[in-house]
């Protein structure tokens, strides 16, 4: 046994444990027995409990994946349905791509033979514009429902349609709170009533709990508020390394930022450690990192090691790590708002809700007893919302609103939504679809620039820009900005000791312009220069992975032209790179332009941005060649709210008379 338990644990990259200890495996026959019974099932079950990757297996075994059927499981985040997916391709001893496979944005890691595929909500959505019944599923399970992302909101309404034409598909729903009731009710509402009236669900579906063994978290309060959250976790980490028995560390932070810089703090800390006491080995986890990055987390840690995993709320439900015992709650979490009337989404560290906290806290006490330590006092806690507003009513609806129409639902107004959308944000989506021409006077989609649109898995605004490319005879340019600008995480690497590396990396690419162009040059030298030679990249401060990764962005977008009958020349683009790259790049900026002008801000003459109703004051992020630059109008493509000030990024200068020329509707001169 004991060479047989040596070789396992080279073999598995986490200490997992074996299936049959989990505790789901107990209520394998009750689970089987309500799916085949009802339509809906709903699975409480905290992470951990082995819901996401034993029930597909369970669904498989069961005999749901004959006739060439599958089973779809749907994750919040892209990080969980690869680890996932890996995990159980692992348990199967089969390759992932084989039977079990995973779908997310510009990447299908699947073939013939998958049977179960984990997937991205958004990915599912997809699917239903090719095949609206999802014909090819025999169950969809709906994972994490209770993050209530955008695309697990609008999932669940398509759902509901789907089943009334098709009573044979079983929908499984997980969630790891109490809004179980409120997922069965919105099913059952409008279902013709029978025997079963009394009962909440009654024919249609059931609700099982399979709650896992959770062992006692000590949970521990500062006595006064911390001024500086990140620098108070940083010691908390120390405290608990030299005071503490073993086990490792997962804090939350709110951003790639934060972990960054918490990351190299710890490490700067660790090394002043006796040679002879247990090394930190601190880890990042959020969604910018590519899947072997985010696998590390899941390695058990070398001898006499203590892990510290730094990560987002990505950790708080959606993916499970073994052998945490102490977690850290910085109290905080970034979420998407959206403000209708400036028409900006921001992205803003607010505080957590009280669910969260308990749900972070629960990471702790998976494999013994364990201690979560909360930086913020009682009585803030006492003070935080009890759930997180779902995302359905805080957001910019545009990209849901096309999708729903590319569905066939032209009503948006009575699709069946779990919380209806306030109506004040239906209607700035319809006026930003409309000024962007993707519906026409009467709210339908237009043709063909609308229905394109909404199949490009690009959002709206970049999805203009690209679709309009062709016209300013700058398609492959576009195309290579839209696959830069999809990656998530920076194409940089930061040198923290050395800023000015960094800063001399950047300045070799950079365009006056701005971002866009900068990235242009980036991708343009790394496809002539860099792609067979990862030092190339080091070099010059540039993350192979993510430039790889953006080649084969740009590979699928070009693909999805060529189906409209759309081709990007690439020699004619070179060409005209040599002989007039001014005039190219004017006609880069003005496409971007077209698609962005709901993004568009004027320089004041502190250096400053004001937005173009004059509401609110942006700064250009320190990452942005704009940072310190003259402009008088630009477009960017994102804001974020860092504590007191609100920052653009990936910004570009344009000129002022192309607003009023490509969205008139949008602006008026007054």
């Amino acid at each position: 046994m004991a060479s047989e338990l040596e070789l396992s644990s080279t073999f598995i990259p986490s200490l997992y444990k074996p299936a049959a200890l989990l505790p789901i495996a107990r209520h394998r026959q009750n689970l089987l027995y309500l799916i085949e019974t009802f339509s809906i099932t709903i699975v409480i079950g905290h992470t951990g409990s082995g819901k996401t990757t034993q029930l597909p297996q369970y669904l498989d075994q069961a005999g749901w994946t004959t006739e060439g059927k599958i089973i779809g499981v749907t994750q919040p985040r892209r990080v969980a349905a690869t680890t996932v997916a890996t995990r159980v391709a692992e348990e199967m001893r089969c390759k992932v791509g084989e039977e079990v496979g995973y779908s997310i944005r510009f990447e299908d890691v699947t073939s013939a033979a998958t049977r179960i595929k984990f997937l991205t909500d958004g990915m599912l959505l997809r699917e239903a514009l090719v095949d609206p019944l999802l014909s090819r599923y025999s169950v969809i399970m709906v994972d994490e429902a209770h993050e209530r992302s955008l695309s697990t909101d609008v999932l669940l309404g398509v759902l509901k349609k789907i089943r009334n034409m098709r009573p044979e598909l079983r929908i499984v729903i997980s969630s790891a709170t109490l809004q179980a009731e409120d997922f069965l009710r919105f099913f059952a509402s409008g279902e013709a009533k029978n025997e079963h009236d009394g009962e909440v669900g009654g024919g249609v579906g059931r609700i099982i709990s399979i709650e896992g063994r959770m062992y006692p978290v000590d949970i521990l309060f500062l006595e006064k508020p911390a001024e500086d959250y990140v620098e108070r976790a940083v010691k908390t980490v120390f405290d608990i390394h030299t005071r503490e028995a073993d086990g490792d560390i997962l804090l939350f932070l709110t951003g790639r930022e934060e972990i960054d810089n918490a990351i190299q703090k710890i490490s700067e800390g660790a090394a002043i450690f006796h040679p002879k006491a247990q090394a930190l080995l601190p880890l990042p986890l959020y969604a910018g990192l590519t899947n072997e990055q985010q696998l590390y987390v899941f390695e058990p840690a070398p001898e006499n090691t203590r892990k510290v995993i730094v990560s987002t709320n990505i950790a708080e439900a959606s993916v499970t790590i073994d052998g945490i015992v102490f977690v850290i709650d910085c109290g905080f979490a970034k979420l998407r708002a959206y403000n209708p009337n400036t028409g900006i989404e921001t992205l803003t560290a607010v505080p957590i809700s009280k669910a969260s906290a308990t749900q972070r806290a629960g990471r702790a006490g998976r494999t013994k007893p364990g201690k979560c330590f909360r930086l913020y006092t009682q009585h803030s806690y006492e003070l935080l919302p009890e759930t997180t507003t779902s995302e359905i009513q805080r957001s910019n609806l545009a990209s849901v609103v096309l999708q729903l129409k590319a569905l066939g639902i032209d009503n948006i107004v009575r699709f069946g939504f779990l919380t209806t959308p306030p109506a004040e944000l239906v209607i700035r989506a319809f006026e930003l679809l409309y000024s962007l021409g993707a519906v026409d006077d009467y709210a339908k989609l237009t043709k063909p620039l609308g229905v394109r649109m909404a199949e490009l898995a690009l959002e709206p605004m970049m999805g203009k820009a690209l679709l309009s490319a062709p016209s300013f005879g700058c398609l492959s340019e576009v195309l290579s900005v839209a696959a830069m600008i999809s990656l998530q995480g920076s194409v940089w690497i930061l040198h923290e000791d050395d800023k000015k590396a960094t800063e001399n990396a950047r300045r070799k690419f950079a365009v006056e312009e701005g971002d866009h162009l900068t990235y242009l040059n980036v991708y343009h030298a790394f496809t002539t220069k860099g792609k067979k030679d990862s030092k190339w990249c080091r070099d010059h401060s540039l993350n192979y992975q993510s430039l790889s990764r953006a080649v084969s962005i740009r590979t699928q977008l070009k693909r999805y032209l060529a189906r409209y009958g759309i081709q990007a020349d690439e020699s004619v683009s070179s060409t005209m790179q040599q002989s007039d790259p001014s005039k190219l790049s004017e006609s880069v900026r003005r496409c971007l332009t077209a698609g962005y002008f709901a993004h568009a801000a004027k320089m004041q003459p502190d250096g400053t941005f004001k937005t173009v109703n004059g509401g609110l004051t942006l700064h250009a992020h320190p990452s942005s060649l704009m940072f310190n630059r003259k402009a008088d109008w630009v477009i960017f493509h994102e804001i974020q709210e860092n504590r007191d000030k609100i920052f653009i990024r990936d910004v570009t200068r344009v000129e002022k008379n192309w607003l009023l020329e490509y969205a008139p509707e949008y602006y008026k001169v007054s």
